[in-house]
């Protein structure tokens, strides 16, 4: 691969950083200088969590001089499961100070800036100006977006990942600055933001924890490679991850407009779920309660979740088999009142039965934490 980043070598290498990075140097295309411009460079990331933390550590194994961490979390225990850079004793504290403690003690040669914000359309340019490479390892579609257009504008190449349950997605985005008329952003992947009810979160469908440290480790080396202009980076190309059968397929992925440039669905719902809002009524917790008898409850939380402890008398059918349906015979004519985790997923559910004519469809307020809340502290919160 050709140098793309303008990343200038250090002057020289100490005996310690010879020493620590030897088995680069031993690497065609990679070697002295290469090593040089690792140490020189700057890299920005977006999230310490479950992509952020392998992509962190790996990046300070491999002598990038600068890490730039940026989250505005507090580790949680639910996080421990897959965000590898934090430790149990870490719980409450923030991210960017459990991340860059990590890094000083793998790599104490590595700088970190800690970034305890929310990027968004105001503050993402100034954060993300001055590095060579961004990593996206956000969590949700309107940060992707936003860390993006920044990257766009300031003509950084970004790498960027989102994984889901099984399934990954990775790519390269080049700017225009460095590709030319075959730059790629997000934009030519998912031209329109989905809707933040279409897509369930990772802690509304779950992730494979050792998914997420695989994801992320590739993250890292297209880090590496872009610095040291060595081999190919996934420009152009998207690669998918299946962990269930550890089988990895491309698309290619051209400008919006080409023929090439169709995104792949993964885990996106297609668009007849989408359908016009619809206004749901909710139910209280409390109300729920009253009226256990009388109602249909379904949790379309996914099995995982059902193991933790449902409603009483609560039907378990995870919110695809019932975007499935094609009329309301499941259900019949009766008041029927959907729960999830929080609420997303029961409104998806909700809206599609209204739009199949059902008379009388609810949400219950707050979903299963909102009935631990109110109602009943035994089941366990996640």
């Amino acid at each position: 691969m050709a140098d793309l980043l303008p990343v200038p070598p250090v002057g020289e290498l100490s005996p310690e950083q010879l020493t620590r990075y030897s088995r680069h140097l031993l690497l065609p295309g990679i070697g002295i200088e290469g090593q040089k411009r690792l140490v020189n460079a700057r890299v920005a990331v977006v999230g310490a969590g479950g992509l952020g933390s392998p992509a962190l550590l790996y990046l300070a194994a491999a002598g990038v001089g600068h890490l730039t961490v940026i989250d505005d979390d507090e580790v949680d225990l639910t996080n421990l499961q897959r965000q590898v850079i934090h430790r149990d004793s870490d719980i409450g504290t923030a991210k960017v100070d459990s991340a860059a403690r990590a890094v000083h003690d793998l790599n104490p040669l590595v700088t970190v800036t800690t970034v305890r914000e929310h990027l968004d359309e105001h503050n993402v340019r100034g954060q993300l100006a001055g590095h060579h490479v961004v990593l996206d390892g956000s969590d949700n579609f309107a940060t992707r977006y936003v860390v993006n257009d920044a990257a766009v504008a300031l003509g950084l190449p970004l790498v960027w990942a989102a994984v889901l349950r099984f399934d990954a997605q990775v790519t390269t985005f080049l700017p225009r600055q460095l590709a030319g008329d075959a730059a790629v952003q997000l934009r030519d992947l998912f031209p329109v933001p989905p809707r933040p009810d279409d897509v369930p979160s990772c802690a509304e469908a779950g992730v494979l924890g050792a998914m997420v440290g695989q994801v992320g480790s590739i993250m890292a080396a297209e880090a590496v490679k872009l610095i040291t202009g060595t081999g190919e980076p996934l420009v152009g190309r998207v690669l998918l991850l299946d962990a269930l059968t550890q089988r990895t397929r491309e698309i290619a992925l051209r400008p919006a407009g080409s023929d090439a440039g169709a995104a792949p669905r993964g885990w996106l719902p297609e668009t007849g779920e989408s359908r016009g809002v619809v206004a749901i009524r909710e139910m209280r917790p409390e109300q729920v309660r009253a009226h256990l008898g009388e109602l249909q409850v379904i949790d379309v939380r996914e099995p995982g979740e059902h193991a933790l402890g449902t409603l009483p008398g609560a039907r378990t059918l995870p919110v695809g088999e019932v975007l499935s349906w094609e009329d309301r015979s499941a259900v019949g004519d009766g008041p029927v009142v959907f729960y999830c985790k929080t609420g997303p997923r029961a409104g998806r559910a909700a809206r599609h039965l209204v739009h199949l004519g059902h008379p009388d469809v609810r949400v219950m307020a707050g979903g299963i934490l909102g009935w631990i809340d109110h109602i009943d502290q035994s089941l366990p919160r996640y």
